[in-house]
């Protein structure tokens, strides 16, 4: 049985529990707050994001490798300390990118050669070379090495890119324990997870993640997913590899994604979540509430007093009306991007909190009915 995880409780296969780091305990199911660079894009800080609600910032192993460096960060005191942050850190491995920049790179046995989207320059990045950044940037969960392939894929494809992934997760887990034992790491605490692989194809999803399970690492992620596949498709990957996954770890949806998409794979057993919408989507004036969407920019709200949501308790709906942050996105005012990041990222972590008691007191099937086709609606 894991010492870190603890599951409270369940309702089907939705589980309640908490996850104990070196920067303290998280309250499962949860949504990671993506802070790329070591920053929220929109303009929060890390005490903005203790008021919001927020559990587990994450922030990108490339990005920060490229700038600032994560040599600058290992001497500036580690990422939490860089950027005033003493609550749990995830950081990506820097796979993510072998997918999003696939003109600029090549895949070999041994990691992946990039060219640098900001100045061109060559890059090699390794399993070795990911978990020394990591270490460097102090985070308590540093996740493996791995490649998302494009989808659709062809299966012969994904099935070596499993067998590499899983050839590399094995050089992660040697790389993290001989950084542990020189005592180089900013963080001792940090944990290394790993990620399951295998396009949409069950077989491969399967047996993909028996055998990852058989390293006993302190918790799994499932990548790979909405990247193109169809929303049925992420559901029954999902559902596939969820009963393969250890029980008694943490379960981590990578990159997903809508309330509707998180409500469904709580129910299949999920228990964190990370996404750049509610940040990216409020940047556009695209506003998550209880009814649905809205686009604070439609001339509908020219005069609107009331809030974003009424039942809604962030900064922003406490103080501000539809009309001012419609005033602000037209007048291109700065402040117009900060108050929508702000709302919408405390919508999420609300959400969040919606989900976890209604597992404690039973009522998941119901808030799941209530929820179902509403918070992605377009209004």
């Amino acid at each position: 049985m894991s010492e870190r995880f603890k599951v409270l409780k369940t309702e089907g296969n939705a589980r309640r529990g908490e996850f104990q780091t070196a920067h303290g305990t998280v309250q499962t199911p949860v949504f990671m707050n993506v802070g790329t660079s070591a920053a929220i894009k929109g303009g929060l800080s890390a005490a903005d994001l203790r008021a919001i609600g927020c559990q587990v910032e994450l922030s990108n192993t490339y990005h920060l490798h490229l700038r600032p460096s994560s040599e600058l960060i290992r001497d500036m005191g580690g990422l939490h300390r860089f950027m005033r942050w003493d609550g749990p850190i995830l950081t990506d491995s820097g796979g993510f990118q072998v997918f999003s920049l696939a003109k600029l790179r090549k895949i070999t046995e041994e990691g992946v050669q990039f060219n640098s989207h900001i100045d061109g320059r060559r890059i090699f990045m390794g399993p070795e070379e990911s978990m020394q950044i990591q270490a460097n940037l102090g985070s308590d969960i540093a996740m493996a090495f791995d490649e998302c392939v494009k989808l659709p894929a062809e299966y012969s494809y994904a099935r070596n890119s499993c067998d590499r992934v899983t050839r590399w997760l094995e050089r992660c887990k040697t790389e993290m324990e001989r950084i542990h034992a020189e005592g180089k790491a900013v963080n001792p605490g940090q944990m290394l997870w790993g990620i399951n692989q295998g396009a949409t194809f069950p077989d491969l999803r399967i047996a993909h993640m028996q055998r990852i399970a058989e390293l006993d690492l302190p918790g799994y992620a499932i990548g790979g997913l909405a990247v193109g596949e169809t929303r049925q498709e992420m559901y029954d990957t999902i559902e596939a590899v969820t009963p393969h996954m250890p029980f008694d770890r943490p379960r981590y949806l990578m990159g997903v994604g809508t309330p509707e998409n998180i409500i469904e794979a709580v129910a299949r057993g999920v228990d964190f979540f990370d996404c750049v919408m509610p940040a990216r989507n409020g940047r556009h004036g695209h506003l998550f509430t209880w009814e649905g969407v809205i686009n604070i920019k439609n001339e509908k709200y020219i005069r609107d007093e009331s809030p974003i949501d009424a039942q809604c308790e962030c900064p922003v709906c406490r103080s501000y009306s539809r009309a001012y942050l419609r005033h602000l996105f037209k007048a291109e005012e700065l402040l117009a991007l900060r108050f929508s990041v702000m709302h919408n990222l405390w919508f999420y972590n609300s959400l969040m909190q919606k989900i976890r008691d209604a597992l404690e007191t039973g009522c998941f099937a119901q808030f799941r009915n209530e929820m179902a086709g509403k918070l992605d609606k377009r209004i």
